[in-house]
């Protein structure tokens, strides 16, 4: 283990890279294997259904990704960010919908909606801190579950948009076309990742990192932290909607409950379970809690789960019961998440604050 540790310690430059360079490589012939999982995968590797569910792995990574961004990087507690998810869902929906436009002007145009959208909203939001914040992105996103919930002749309503495929590419339509549908979120969570990763290298990322420990500091230096916040919310949001958008062609629709804050509640239980502060804590917590999440209700209709007693049944027939749990247990002992326990595991050093000299770095 020692010699692990050295190992890791030398290389570490250049070792996140090659990992990330296998999984990426895993990750592209997984549909072209015949791998079975009982339990997890529904069928082979190859298969729509579990593509499709892996596909909705990789997009709850790449949304975890974009909420890590405001929560782990500039310490934002937004209770709102499902909003943006929306805005990019519907507004492609819309557009598609009411436009002759074909998907690629129409992703466009959305997305430009989505970033109007999030700078005005985050305009306002920014001018409170802390839980005040919260509440009031809360707000914003309730305001948005209202519009889409009573304007059935736009948004579908209750029901849900649905996507309209006329001018949708036809390899990115239809279950034989599943693939095609696995490789665009995986190349989708290449890009968030390279876009997160571009701002916390930046000059803004490590101002707002330094923001996230002593916001009066930062000001004391003759820094305004407020336009850093700002264009981290727009770049989160903007993030929220791609992933949206690619929603809607994986789902070939979208619900009421992408503008929900529970949804948002969610991507914080993501963030919290893969370790707050950690780019691929979100990308592994975002895997295993979609994983969970979709094969718990398997498991709770199972004739394994039927013959135990009430006392037991009754609680694993709920996922969401498990869910909580996990996330219960998760908090109370292992703070840092799973990247907290491989890297105590691998460097035999508890979770630190990686960013605690970046005030002196700006400076």
């Amino acid at each position: 283990m020692n010699r692990v540790r050295a190992f890791i310690t030398a290389n570490r430059s250049w070792l996140p890279w090659a990992v990330g360079g296998v999984f990426l490589a895993l990750a592209a012939v997984l549909p072209l294997l015949a791998i079975e999982i009982p339990g997890v995968f529904p069928g082979a590797s190859y298969t729509p259904g579990t593509l499709q569910l892996l596909a909705l792995c990789l997009l709850f990574a790449s949304l975890a990704l974009s909420y890590h961004l405001l929560f782990g990087t500039v310490g934002l507690l937004s209770f709102g960010h499902a909003l943006y998810f929306a805005v990019g869902a519907y507004g492609l929906g819309i557009v598609l919908e009411q436009t002759d436009l074909e998907l690629l002007p129409a992703i466009g145009l959305a997305l430009a909606a989505a970033i109007v959208i999030a700078s005005l909203l985050g305009a306002v939001s920014l001018r409170v801190t802390g839980i005040s914040f919260a509440m009031v992105t809360l707000a914003f996103a309730q305001a948005g579950n209202v519009i889409v919930r009573r304007n059935p002749a736009i948004t579908g309503g209750e029901e849900g948009i649905r996507l309209d495929i006329e001018h949708v590419p036809d390899f990115l339509v239809g279950v034989l076309n599943t693939r095609n549908l696995y490789w665009l979120t995986l190349v989708l969570l290449v890009v968030v990742y390279l876009a997160v990763l571009w701002f916390e290298k930046s000059r803004g990322g490590r101002v707002a990192a330094a923001t996230r420990e002593n916001e009066l500091r930062v000001r004391v230096i003759g820094l305004r932290p407020i336009i850093i916040k700002l264009a981290a919310f727009v770049l989160a949001s903007a993030l929220a909607a791609l992933v949206g958008m690619a929603y809607l062609l994986l789902q070939s629709g979208a619900t009421p409950r992408a503008t929900s804050a529970d949804f948002t509640l969610t991507l914080l239980v993501i963030v919290v379970l893969g370790g707050v502060g950690s780019r691929w804590g979100a990308i592994v917590g975002g895997i295993i809690y979609t994983l969970l999440d979709q094969r718990l209700t398997s498991l709770a209709g199972s004739d394994a789960i039927a013959g135990l007693p009430d006392i037991l049944r009754i609680p694993l027939s709920e996922p969401l019961f498990i869910l909580g749990t996990l996330f219960i247990l998760v908090v109370l002992f292992l703070p840092g998440g799973i990247a907290g326990i491989a890297r105590t595991a691998v460097t035999g050093r508890g979770s630190l604050r990686k960013d605690r000299d970046e005030l002196e770095e700006v400076s």
